[in-house]
C-alpha cells in the first residue's frame, strides 16, 4: 500500500493538538496569542486607516483603547462613528469568546486539580513524621495513642497511606476521632509495595513507620513485602529504619525477621500477635485485674513505661535503685549493649551506661528521691502462697490460638487439671490430639455444639470452672464472629448472675470497633482483641527499646506481673507504705509495682481498684483480700 503525503496542514494540525493536550496552561497560551493578534490587528487598522477619535491615532493609545474593549464589553457603548463602532464590536466579539473559553479553562484546570488532590497523590513534604502503612480497624486505637503522646511535641504529623480513597480514610477518622488536638492527620492512596508510591509519603524522613496488617488471606506476606519495599528501595536511609509491624502467623515469623536485618542492622520490630493474645489470654484468665495492669503499661494514659540514666546510682546495686524514686516505679535495666533485664538480682550493682527502666507518669516526673529506712520492717511477713493446685478451664469457641493458650497455661497449672473445649469447628479434634502427645498436667475434654445455645451452656455447669475464655470463630465473617462471641458472653453473665457466682471470663473479639458493645463491667470480662496489639504498635514506634521490655513481659520466660495475696507480705491489722511493700517484695526477689484493692474491683472509675505506681509515702490498711502486683519468676 503505497504511503499517503503529510501535508503541510496536517501536521500543523497534529501539532496544534499536541499543544492542547498539554492542559490548561497550554490552552491559555493559545487564547492569550489569540487576543493579541486581534488586538494588534484592530490597532494596526486604527492608526493607519485612522478611523475613530483623532486621540486614539497614537499607537500606544490605540492598543490600550482596543486592549480595554476586548476585555470590557460595555466599553463599546461610548464608541462614535460607524467604522470604528464596527471594528471595536469585532473586538468585543473576540475578547467576549476568549474570555468566556479562559474562564473555562481556568474553571476546569482547577476542578481537575481539586480532583487530584481528592486522589491522594499529592507528594508529602514533611520529616521527623510518623508514618503508617496499610488501613485496617486496628488504626484508630492507634492514632488515639499516638495523639496523645504528641500533646508536648511542637508541630507532630501522622502521615497515613493505604490502598483506598483519600477522602473516605478522612472521614472515618473524623467521625471516630473527631478532635486529633495539636496533631494533624495526612492521608495520602497508594500502595504500601510500590516504590513510586511510598516515595509520597516520604518514608526516609519518618521518624518511625507502623506498617498494619491488612485483613486479607495471607496479611503477612503483605506485610513483609512492605517491609522489602522499604529497606530495599534504591533512595532509602542509609542508617536502620524504625519499623514497627505486627506478623500473625506464627510460620511466617522466621521470613520476617531475615527481612527485618540487613546490612545497616536490625530495622523491623515484629509483634507475632497471634502468639502474644495467647499468652496474655493465658495469664489474664488466672489472675483478675491483670488486664487492667497490661492496659495500663500499654498506653499512653497514666503511667508508662521510660528509659533513665542516673550517674548517681552508678555502683549501687538494683536493691538501692527501687526505692530511690518516691513518684516513679524501677522495674529493670538496660545495659549500655541494650540488653533488657526486668526483675534482675536484687545484688545486681548498675554500672555506667546502664539506664533504669522505670513506670511514671511522665518523664520528667523521674526524680531522685533517696530515703532511707522509711519502710515498716516489722510490718513484712514471709508467708508463701501454697502452689497452684488442679484447675478447670472452660474453653468455649476454637481458633489456632486455642491450642497456644492450652500450652501457655500448662506452665501455669497443677497437676490433675482440666481444659474443656465446647466448639464447633472440623480442625479442634486433629489439634487436640497434638496437644494431647505433650500436655502433662491437663485433661483436655472436646465436645461437640453450638456455643451461642443456652441450654448447651447450662449444661457445662459453668459456675464449677475456675476460668473460662471464649475464643472467636475465624472462618466466619468478622461481624457474625462477633456477633457470636457477644451471644455467649450475654448467656454467661445471666447463668453467672442466677447462680449468684462471678465467673472470670476473658473473651476474645476480632473487631475493635465491637468491644463497646460487651459493655465490660469487670476486669475479669477483658476483652482481648487487636486492641493490645495497638497499644504495643503506638509505644514501639515511639520508643523502639520498649519492643525488648515487652516481649520479655510477655514471654513464659523470666519475670512475668503477678497478682498475689498481699496478706503473705506485710500485716493487714496496721497501715503501712508502699515502701514497705517494695521491701517486701524484695526480700522474696521480686519487684513491686502496684497493688488491687478488692473492695473496688467492679468500679470502673477506680481502675477496678489496680493502682500501678503509688506514691510510696502514702500509707494504706490493707485488706487480707488485696493484692500485691509484683515482678517475679513465679
Amino acid at each position: 500500500m503505497p504511503k499517503k503525503s503529510v501535508s503541510f496542514k496536517d501536521k500543523l494540525r497534529y501539532r496544534f493538538e499536541n499543544t492542547l493536550s498539554a492542559g490548561p496552561i497550554a490552552i491559555i497560551g493559545w487564547l492569550a496569542v489569540v487576543s493579541v493578534l486581534i488586538v494588534l490587528l484592530a490597532t494596526a487598522i486604527i492608526t493607519l486607516v485612522k478611523i475613530g477619535p483623532e486621540e486614539n491615532h497614537n499607537f500606544f493609545e490605540a492598543f490600550w483603547q482596543t486592549l480595554m474593549r476586548a476585555m470590557d464589553a460595555g466599553t463599546v457603548a461610548g464608541d462614535t462613528g460607524w467604522k470604528f463602532r464596527a471594528l471595536m464590536f469585532t473586538v468585543t466579539l473576540g475578547g467576549i469568546f476568549i474570555i468566556s473559553t479562559l474562564i473555562g479553562t481556568i474553571t476546569s484546570g482547577m476542578e481537575s486539580s481539586i480532583e487530584e488532590l481528592r486522589k491522594g497523590r499529592s507528594r508529602v513534604i514533611e520529616s521527623n513524621h510518623t508514618l503508617i502503612l496499610g488501613w485496617s480497624p486496628k488504626i484508630f486505637p492507634i492514632l488515639s495513642e499516638l495523639i496523645k503522646a504528641n500533646m508536648n511535641q511542637k508541630k507532630p504529623r501522622i502521615v497515613i497511606m493505604a490502598d483506598m480513597d483519600k477522602v473516605e480514610m478522612e472521614d472515618e477518622i473524623r467521625s471516630k476521632i473527631p478532635n486529633t488536638r495539636n496533631t494533624r492527620v495526612i492521608c495520602r492512596t497508594g500502595s504500601p509495595l510500590d516504590l513510586d508510591d511510598l516515595e509520597v509519603v516520604n518514608p526516609h524522613e519518618a521518624k518511625s513507620i507502623i506498617i498494619l496488617s491488612p485483613d486479607t488471606k495471607n496479611p503477612d506476606t503483605h506485610v513483609i513485602k512492605s517491609i522489602l519495599a522499604l529497606t530495599n528501595n534504591p533512595n532509602r536511609l542509609k542508617k536502620p529504619y524504625h519499623i514497627v509491624a505486627e506478623v500473625q502467623d506464627d510460620d511466617n515469623m522466621e521470613a520476617a525477621e531475615l527481612v527485618s536485618h540487613s546490612a545497616y542492622g536490625l530495622e523491623a520490630r515484629l509483634i507475632q500477635s497471634s502468639d502474644l493474645i495467647a499468652r496474655v489470654t493465658a495469664q489474664t484468665c488466672r489472675q483478675s485485674g491483670l488486664s487492667v495492669v497490661y492496659t495500663e503499661l500499654c498506653d499512653f494514659d497514666g503511667s508508662e513505661i521510660y528509659f533513665k540514666e542516673e550517674a548517681v546510682l552508678t555502683g549501687q546495686t538494683y536493691h538501692h535503685a527501687l526505692s530511690s524514686f518516691q513518684t516513679s516505679a524501677v522495674i529493670g535495666v538496660m545495659t549500655e549493649n541494650e540488653n533488657v533485664m526486668l526483675n534482675p538480682p536484687m545484688n545486681y550493682v548498675l554500672k555506667k551506661g546502664d539506664q533504669l527502666i522505670v513506670i511514671a507518669e511522665d518523664d520528667d516526673t523521674i526524680k531522685l528521691d533517696m530515703q532511707v529506712d522509711v519502710f515498716d520492717k516489722d510490718a513484712i511477713r514471709h508467708e508463701q502462697s501454697p502452689a497452684p493446685g488442679s484447675e478447670r478451664t472452660l474453653i468455649i469457641g476454637w481458633n489456632e490460638k486455642g491450642s497456644n493458650i492450652i500450652r501457655e497455661l500448662e506452665s501455669y497449672v497443677g497437676s490433675n487439671s482440666e481444659v474443656t473445649i465446647l466448639c464447633q469447628s472440623d480442625h479442634a479434634g486433629n489439634e487436640v490430639e497434638k496437644l494431647n502427645t505433650f500436655i502433662k498436667k491437663q485433661q483436655i475434654k472436646l465436645i461437640e455444639g453450638d456455643t451461642t445455645n443456652r441450654a448447651m451452656l447450662e449444661s457445662l455447669k459453668a459456675e464449677t470452672y475456675n476460668h473460662i475464655i471464649i475464643l472467636c470463630y475465624n472462618e466466619f465473617e468478622v461481624q457474625e464472629a462477633d456477633a457470636k462471641t457477644l451471644i455467649t458472653l450475654l448467656h454467661l453473665r445471666n447463668i453467672s448472675e442466677k447462680a449468684g457466682k462471678d465467673f472470670s471470663i476473658v473473651s476474645e473479639m476480632r473487631d475493635i470497633r465491637n468491644q463497646t458493645l460487651a459493655n465490660v463491667a469487670r476486669a475479669d470480662d477483658f476483652i482481648v482483641s487487636d486492641n493490645l496489639i495497638s497499644l504495643m504498635l503506638s509505644q514501639i514506634s515511639e520508643n523502639k527499646h520498649l519492643d525488648k521490655v515487652f516481649k520479655d513481659l510477655f514471654s513464659p520466660e523470666g519475670s512475668e506481673i503477678y497478682l498475689k495475696p498481699i496478706k503473705d507480705y506485710v500485716l493487714t491489722n496496721r497501715p503501712v507504705n508502699f515502701y514497705t511493700l517494695l521491701e517486701a517484695a524484695a526480700d522474696r526477689g521480686e519487684t513491686a509495682i502496684g497493688y488491687r484493692i478488692q473492695e473496688h474491683a467492679t468500679d470502673a472509675s477506680k481502675a477496678y481498684g489496680v493502682v500501678v505506681n503509688p506514691d510510696k509515702n502514702i500509707k494504706l490498711q490493707f485488706t487480707e483480700n488485696d493484692r500485691i502486683i509484683v515482678l517475679a519468676e513465679d
